[in-house]
């Protein structure tokens, strides 16, 4: 009989209990094998915070937001001393292998753990969509959607008013989530942290539309743009840097610039909580079904992946290796349409 834990850690996205019942379910079909939940990600592995999963804890769940497991921020190679940190927790409850649902830092820790010894399967998990080695993360597709929907709003009160409206939407590194939901709202220009946008030339954008009887304009912001008057960011209470509000900065200099009535919308945690789209919780299913599979067939140091229409393991590594960007041909695309 094999045990699996599984863990949710970093940033909530929706689909997280999608993953949580296919693996619980896969496990469960397989035969006497067990699944041993750990609650707030690596604090839970480090404090020994666990429960046993079985097929009728996870029934209801696909389509929530959040994750029954929670999640945290915590890490043992940060907050505590690495592999020593959770030996206990792992040799107590006898598992053996670790399925780890999380975003890029999260399966970096995973990675390290592995080299210590631990079994490890990874799931990518981020709405940022900027995981390596996988065409698409589950999470995003919904942020896309929440984005989309508040820029299809913004654009019926801009045209109501004449005025320019910002939207700043999640992406600490990377500009994934603006650009797929500017591309899908109309927008009139995408601020990336990729490609910047001078802010001259966005002035530019709308003022020429403004010429041609376009009395109002819509901008997408990424909240990793680089603001203009870079002031150093607040962190929070596990050192990482706190984002968001970069429009409000941006709205000002834009208002000078074209002399036009400008207004902001942050969407912020909007975008990761909720339901999850049909989509999330295929894509979300599918990854948690493989990741069960791959752990109970001692497959060790993957994690799962979409490539095309199918799902595959990777290394790790291959994923831990860098943070994915827009593709500069995407980009170019959208700018066609700025204006």
């Amino acid at each position: 009989m094999s045990v699996v834990g599984i863990l949710t850690a970093g940033g909530d996205c929706p689909g997280l209990n999608a993953v949580i019942r296919s693996v619980v379910t896969t496990v469960d079909a397989a035969g006497p094998h067990e699944v041993v939940g750990i609650r707030n990600g690596w604090q839970g592995l480090m404090e020994g915070d666990t429960k046993p999963l079985g097929r009728e804890d996870v029934r209801g769940i696909l389509r929530a937001g959040g994750t029954i497991l929670g999640t945290s921020r915590m890490d043992p190679y940060v907050h505590g001393d690495g592999y020593a940190s959770v030996r206990g927790t792992l040799e107590r409850n006898d598992i053996d292998a670790l399925i780890v649902v999380g975003g890029d830092g999260t399966l970096r820790t995973a990675l390290r753990l592995s080299e210590e010894g631990v079994r490890v399967i990874g799931v990518p998990k981020t709405i940022d969509n900027d995981i390596g080695a996988t065409d698409v993360t589950f999470g995003f597709d919904t942020a896309v959607q929440v984005a989309t929907d508040a820029l299809d709003r913004l654009t019926t009160t801009a045209e109501s008013h004449n005025r320019v409206m910002l939207c700043e939407v999640m992406g600490r590194t990377k500009g994934w989530i603006a650009l797929y939901a500017g591309l899908a709202g109309g927008a009139d220009a995408i601020l990336l942290p990729e490609y910047q946008l001078p802010l001259d030339e966005v002035a530019r954008i709308i003022k020429g539309r403004h010429r041609r009887g376009r009395r109002y304009s819509v901008v997408v912001v990424a909240e990793g743009v680089e603001a203009p008057d870079a002031i150093h960011s607040e962190k929070d209470v596990f050192g990482f840097e706190r984002l968001g509000g970069v429009a409000y900065r941006i709205a000002p200099v834009l208002e000078q610039l074209t002399g036009f009535e400008t207004r902001v919308t942050v969407l912020g945690h909007l975008q990761r909580g909720g339901t999850p789209t049909a989509f999330d919780r295929v894509l979300a299913t599918r990854m948690g079904a493989a990741a069960a599979t791959l752990a109970l067939e001692g497959a060790d140091r993957v994690m799962v992946a979409l490539h095309s229409t199918r799902i595959e393991p990777v290394p790790l590594a291959e994923a831990c290796a860098g943070i994915r960007g827009v593709d500069p041909e995407l980009f170019a695309v959208a700018r066609m349409f700025f204006g």
